[in-house]
């Protein structure tokens, strides 16, 4: 990456563009011929050049969308911290009273590093979030609180400013916006900042400061100083706020595409929030927003009309990018047009056809061509390095194990920059920062849920009733305990560090529990027996299943190309979870013994990617894959899906179920006994008596617990020499409780797809 950044940096072209931006007349520049994300890459050698190094850069795009994709691709490309994505502060368009709180934390950390002066920033926004006006530097800066390690305190005045400041008080901090104090301990969420603080007082001497994940509320990292800073957004009146272009700094050059479309954006933001005025803007706030502490009324006066900020723009150095120029003689003042000329083309599309990918590497390799490979995981690049190798293809490759968004081909510079999604066809998703909130904060958000006389289970003292929060004094401190009430009207008090002992009653619907009595031994020799009539279930369990290791399987051969080639076709990131899954079904395929692995994961977590997959696998060595489904319509969208995916691929794919006629499925059944049928998908009528397999080496259960006790006699009798892969998003106890003592493998997919 660093050879070819250093190319660009060296071409005359962006020496030219650094020459003109430097000057102090302001110089309009049109880039023509950028493709794919070959512009980030002329941005990052201006950003890295010795004489740009007194400038700051605005760059506007046409949506959020491509504004955090252009924003990602800069990061790994600059490697910059004082890189900033600057969104809109809206949750949606259509309303003006709610506030998306990372938004509002992206625009505050971007602002208080410009407020604080220094060159050498970037930011990356777009036509909604230029619509808005920002706070007037100075203001921001005289808000701002600092407060560093070994600083006296008056907490009172601390606590006031903060509320001032439009800070909420709160039992724990989950999103920003809030503070909370316990004892001696401070917690703030500061706007501007992804994660809180908690400030450790002795008396009123500030003992220590430090990052703490509000998820678990475990401190992360010691620091020595902070910055609290309010919500621009919502705590300075319209009067204290300007355009963004008048707070940035004079030696801000701006780049833009398109800046006809965006002109038209911001027009359209302006009818809609007149229409949004008239129709809500008198209107009462409603619940979801009373909920929402980032709620502001706006009015016409805190927006930037478009022709101000197209007058703003045009008194700084512009660089436009794309086929039209916008500032040029009548549009500019002083205008002094100039045309570089780049000569790019974007990646093509080889729509997962490596042969055909192969022979265009060769044919820009013969022309001497320096060829890329970009991908954001190097899994990925092992991935494509292994098919290259597999299809013997002899082709020079630099892989580059970060990403871009789009690849392009530079026909001046002579290089190639392709991308690993673009080839297999996969979605690539941006990052953008996110402030934590409540709905990620489980252990707080479990506690908010609880109401007083609702039963808790603690783990130590058993069942009781939860009744309420209360402040406590301990060892001379007033701190927040949780209070749960025993049988004969024992108390005890829990100290939020320790929410992980407490959990919410479950038991048989409708049923009470008994409680318990603090200080008896019932509970204790409650979980005693519980644990031994679990060690005998595990010893008959064990018995069973070691019966079924001893037997003798089919191993199957390791990953071949095609394998790989399917795996890195998935349209999206594997989640780690699913690629740990996806690697435990592959090793217990390859072992002798017969796999019997579950996988659990709720809907929609990538189970059905793992089955695809091991069914591929086990058709790469000449064997038969039967997908067992309880209802017909599942088997119909099984069938789909498998057929959409293996597509590409020599296998063929069919299906059994009550929509098809008896004459449709003898023939299927003649097919899949005679070797025709690679991947066979049905209800129980796959474990019919004229159903016959030619070769079978792989059965996959859809949702277990939904099958009948005849049913699963049935499948034992499948299951003495097959590989079995159940997947579950409800595993029944007992299915559970075998992979749970370790009788049946268990492979658990709890990450959501990002």
């Amino acid at each position: 990456l660093d050879v070819l950044l250093q190319t660009y940096a060296n071409d005359p072209r962006c020496f030219k563009i650094a020459d003109g931006i430097t000057l102090s007349k302001p110089k309009q520049i049109h880039l023509s011929g950028l493709q794919g994300s070959a512009a980030p890459f002329i941005v990052t050698s201006i950003y890295n050049n010795p004489a740009c190094a007194q400038l700051n850069h605005i760059i506007i795009l046409r949506d959020a969308e491509e504004a955090a994709y252009f924003h990602n691709t800069l990061e790994n490309l600059t490697s910059a911290l004082n890189l900033f994505y600057f969104p809109s502060s809206f949750k949606n368009k259509k309303n003006y009273r709610l506030l998306n709180s990372s938004h509002v934390m992206l625009r505050t950390e971007a602002l208080t590093k410009l407020a604080g002066g220094g060159n050498r920033n970037i930011i990356v926004t777009y036509a909604e979030a230029l619509f808005e006006k920002v706070v007037l530097s100075k203001t921001l800066s005289d808000n701002i609180i600092a407060i560093k390690q070994g600083d006296v305190l008056d907490v009172n005045t601390v606590l006031s400013k903060f509320v001032d400041h439009g800070f909420e008080r709160t039992d724990f901090v989950y999103e920003p916006g809030q503070f909370a104090i316990r004892g001696g301990i401070l917690d703030i969420y500061s706007f501007g900042n992804e994660k809180p603080y908690r400030i450790e007082l002795f008396g009123n001497d500030v003992d220590s400061i430090r990052i703490f994940d509000p998820e678990t509320q475990l401190s992360e990292r010691k620091l020595l100083s902070v910055t609290i800073i309010p919500n621009v957004e919502t705590q300075f009146d319209t009067g204290e706020k300007v355009p963004l272009f008048e707070f940035l700094p004079a030696n801000t050059v701006v780049w833009t595409e398109d800046w006809t479309f965006i002109k038209e954006k911001i027009e359209q933001q302006e009818e809609d929030f007149e229409i949004w005025d008239k129709e809500f803007g008198n209107k009462p706030h409603t619940e979801e927003t009373d909920e929402d502490i980032n709620v502001k009324d706006f009015t016409l006066d805190d927006f930037v009309k478009a022709t101000l900020i197209e007058e703003q723009i045009k008194l700084r150095h512009i660089i436009e990018v794309g086929s039209k120029q916008y500032f040029q003689t009548g549009n500019a003042v002083n205008y002094q047009p100039s045309t570089i000329n780049f000569l790019t083309k974007e990646q093509p599309a080889f729509n997962r056809n490596f042969d055909l990918l192969i022979k265009n590497l060769k044919e820009y390799e013969a022309k001497k061509y320096n060829i890329y490979l970009f991908a954001d995981n190097p899994k990925q690049l092992e991935r494509l390095h292994v098919i290259f190798t597999d299809l013997k293809a002899e082709v020079n490759v630099i892989p580059v194990p970060t990403s871009i968004h789009e690849g392009f081909i530079d026909d001046d510079l002579k290089a190639v920059c392709y991308t690993d999604h673009q080839i297999f066809q996969r979605y690539h998703k941006y990052k953008v920062k996110q402030a934590f909130s409540k709905n990620k904060a489980l252990t707080l958000k479990t506690l908010r849920e609880l109401q007083p006389g609702d039963y808790v289970t603690h783990i130590d003292h058993g069942v009781g009733v939860y009744s309420g929060l209360q402040k406590i004094e301990a060892n001379g401190k007033m701190q927040e305990a949780v209070r749960i009430q025993y049988k004969d009207g024992d108390l005890l008090y829990v100290n939020i560090s320790s929410l992980h002992k407490i959990g919410k009653y479950s038991g048989k619907e409708g049923s009470v529990p008994k409680m318990n009595k603090l200080g008896s031994d019932v509970w204790s020799k409650l979980k005693e027996k519980t644990k031994k009539q679990v060690k005998d279930i595990a010893t008959d369990l064990i018995k069973l299943y070691a019966q079924r290791k001893s037997q003798e399987g089919f191993a199957h051969s390791p990953d071949n190309y095609m394998q790989t080639e399917l795996e890195a076709s998935f349209i999206y990131e594997d989640t780690p979870d699913q690629s740990k899954a996806t690697i435990d079904v592959k090793r217990d395929m390859e072992k002798p013994g017969p796999m019997d692995r579950l996988v659990c994961g709720d809907v929609g977590f990538g189970k059905t990617e793992i089955a695809v997959r091991a069914a591929f696998k086990s058709c790469c060595d000449g064997k038969q894959a039967a997908v067992l489904v309880p209802t017909t319509i599942l088997a119909y969208q099984h069938y789909k899906t498998f057929s959409e995916r293996l597509k590409d691929f020599p296998v063929t794919v069919d299906y059994v179920n009550r929509f098809k006629s008896s004459k449709e499925k003898k023939e299927t059944l003649k097919k899949l006994e005679e070797g025709k049928i690679d991947i066979i998908i049905g209800t129980h009528a796959l474990l019919g008596k004229d159903v016959k397999f030619k070769d079978l080496g792989l059965l996959i259960i859809d949702e277990e617990q939904k099958f009948g006790v005849g049913i699963k006699d049935k499948l034992k009798t499948f299951k003495t020499t097959v590989d079995t892969l159940t997947l579950t998003a409800t595993p029944i106890p007992r299915t559970l409780q075998f992979s749970l003592m370790g009788a049946r493998d268990l492979s658990n997919i709890m990450t959501a797809p990002a």
